[in-house]
């Protein structure tokens, strides 16, 4: 009997998704959102996907995630929720591209003296057809078992200059063999890659042993490999999480896999093919790629959430926190949130980094952070703020808790709007259910706590000469946060 392939899918969480604003930020970026008709988030789409591996020939490990430090808890919420093991998830202490988060992936996998196929994606691609994906998948993998590094091209179905391309041959029966890679082209030169048929896009999609790719980096590019090996061997651990040393993953350069490895294989020792992809792909990079991927109306209109569109054509619409109505505009997108709204010309997506960059040259938190903040324990939205006061309704967990901590220039005021709230309100605690309320004077220490089942959400009035979140003196927390 054959012995199964041992497969490792590793999932690429990192990215900031700048391009997909307001709805998209730094502090909750587009992968761990909802962007298509599906519920679920593109991430949680990837890890199912992924799950769909599994073959006879094929021995599945639960997913590996890079991501980083901020989003750690999202990541493993978002795995739970989308069910199977949830896996390690490799935090990375600051960005520094795909090819050294690739050799972190690389590095945890052969741990034990294992040598796995590492299939590497992003976390925020769509996929229309999964069983065509799965189908290629299969395909690169089993080439990748052979000692091939395998990328995935994706058969264009027009001119695109957002995005690079695979030049390959015909090679018998085995995936064609890439003659080159060739990075985002002009409009004239995308088009001629198209008529010549022997260009497909590249999807970022890398499937290789985990031997295979440390061999790679160490004969393309030495200084990377040495880096990240040395800010692996001074990693941490805590439960699901592993760290990479951080002063020492600092000093890795930062660079792609395509410039650092795969621009540098074709014509050297290393086997590069390409297995097509044809399965309705999208990296919805920037909002005009959310609209290809969108279901339309006849008129090619996208609307998400609660949006009247009328007398319009080729026009996006998503509405996260109240009506949007649109007449009368054409290849337009309007992108509403409870704090910020776009509109933009859908020729002019990839601009959108430009309000990013205003956003953060002026210092505005609308860059970083939308209304509604996720934390560990659960989340808040600010719903309300004025002169010296602030709402906000909070919603936490069953079984979960905020910190013991104080605030040296704010009082607030607690009401319980659902479920039961256990509450530290100095050397005293007391079990609060609906419509009972406390109060939490200046400097006292407290903490809010749901002993119960089901979410608590609570309504919190601030007052004081100061509201913002650095007032916070943290004295016990059970996520590690000072």
């Amino acid at each position: 009997m054959t012995t199964p392939i041992p497969v490792q899918p590793v999932i690429m969480a990192g990215g900031s998704g700048t391009r997909l604003w307001p709805l998209s930020r730094a502090g909750y970026p587009k992968q761990f959102l909802t962007l298509t008709a599906d519920r679920r988030s593109l991430f949680q789409q990837a890890v199912q996907r992924l799950q769909d591996l599994a073959a006879a020939d094929i021995a599945l490990a639960p997913p590996l995630t890079i991501g980083n430090e901020e989003h750690r808890f999202l990541v493993l919420d978002q795995l739970r929720e989308a069910g199977g093991e949830p896996g390690t998830v490799v935090l990375e202490p600051a960005a520094r591209n795909t090819a050294p988060a690739m050799t972190l992936a690389a590095l945890q996998s052969s741990e034990g003296g294992q040598d796995p196929v590492l299939v590497v994606v992003a976390a925020d691609h769509t996929v229309a057809d999964p069983a065509a994906f799965t189908s290629a998948l299969q395909r690169a993998v089993r080439e990748a078992a052979q000692g091939a590094i395998v990328v995935l091209g994706v058969t264009p179905d027009g001119p695109e200059a957002g995005y690079g391309y695979i030049r390959s041959e015909a090679d018998g029966a085995k995936p064609a063999r890439v003659a080159q890679f060739v990075e985002k082209p002009d409009r004239a030169s995308a088009e001629r890659y198209v008529a010549d048929g022997h260009y497909t896009w590249n999807s970022g999609m890398f499937v290789v042993r985990a031997s295979v790719w440390l061999a790679a980096l160490e004969r393309f590019r030495p200084d990377i490999a040495a880096a990240t090996q040395t800010a692996w061997a001074a990693r941490s651990t805590d439960a699901r999480f592993v760290r990479p040393g951080q002063a020492q993953f600092a000093a890795v350069p930062a660079e792609s896999v395509d410039y650092a490895v795969m621009e540098r294989c074709p014509g050297s020792a290393f086997d590069i093919r390409m297995v097509p992809l044809a399965a309705g792909w999208n990296d919805l990079g920037a909002w005009d790629a959310v609209w290809q991927a969108a279901a339309k109306d006849g008129a090619g209109n996208a609307a998400l959430g609660d949006a009247l569109v009328r007398d319009s054509r080729n026009t996006l619409v998503h509405a996260t926190s109240r009506l949007v109505g649109v007449v009368g505009v054409q290849d337009v997108m309007v992108i509403e949130t409870p704090d910020a709204v776009l509109v933009a010309d859908r020729a002019r997506s990839q601009d959108v980094k430009k309000i990013v960059a205003t956003l953060e040259a002026q210092g505005r938190t609308e860059k970083t952070l939308p209304r509604k903040v996720h934390r560990p324990w659960g989340w808040y939205d600010s719903i309300d703020a004025g002169a010296r006061f602030q709402v906000k309704r909070v919603m936490v967990k069953p079984g979960a808790s905020l910190s013991l901590q104080m605030h040296h220039h704010r009082a607030e005021h607690w009401i319980v709007v659902s479920g039961t709230a256990e509450v530290t309100n100095g050397d005293k605690v007391v079990m609060l259910s609906e419509n009972q309320s406390t109060y939490i004077p200046l400097g006292q220490r407290h903490r809010l706590a749901n002993p119960g089942k089901v979410p608590l959400e609570i309504i919190e009035v601030q007052s004081g000469s100061y509201l913002g979140e650095d007032d916070i003196v943290r004295f016990e927390d059970s996520y590690g946060r000072k």
